[in-house]
């Protein structure tokens, strides 16, 4: 039997970790689902298929989902998503827990390849695609929703959003 100590401390919620975790499984040309770009904090690998990664508050990030079957492709998809502090407001997203800032979601593997082209044009530009401004990603997921090609993210266009978030700070 256990203490009433004991049972207080269980009953009380547990503080969740500032990190926000992305459970990553590879199963070749099945399930793949990985990490395009961002600084991890954390690397657990929990089986030869499964590992989680965590990432720091303020950290973005982009993650990757695809699943085939015996036919081709079934589901793909991308998120580029930005980790929030604890009591931060989120949104919840599949493996990622508690969930994060979306700042772009596209589905469907024609328009995750333009994002994927997007994501390297930006580390063409010189700059790290997790340091780029938010509101390119959201730029990026509005445009190609609408169909339509997103403007080029320039070294000019970070040198401004890096002045625009030091007034900010």
């Amino acid at each position: 039997m256990s203490s009433p100590a004991l049972q207080r401390s269980a009953a009380r919620p547990q503080p969740r970790s500032a990190l926000t975790e992305v459970e990553l499984t590879w199963i070749e040309k099945r399930y793949e689902q990985w990490i395009r770009f961002g600084r991890m904090a954390t690397d657990r690998i929990i089986n030869r298929r499964t590992r989680i990664v965590g990432f720091r508050p303020g950290t973005t990030f982009a993650f990757v989902r695809w699943l085939s079957n015996d036919f081709g492709t079934v589901h793909s998809s991308i998120d580029i998503v930005t980790a929030v502090k604890p009591g931060e407001a989120y949104t919840t997203l599949p493996f990622v827990r508690p969930g994060g800032e979306i700042l772009l979601h596209i589905e469907g593997w024609p328009k995750v390849a333009q994002v994927l082209q997007a994501i390297d044009a930006v580390e063409a530009a010189g700059v790290d695609p997790c340091d780029a401004s938010p509101d390119h990603w959201r730029h990026v997921c509005n445009r190609l929703s609408a169909g339509m090609p997103a403007r080029a993210y320039t070294a000019e266009r970070h040198a401004a959003w890096l002045r625009r978030k030091a007034l900010e700070a």
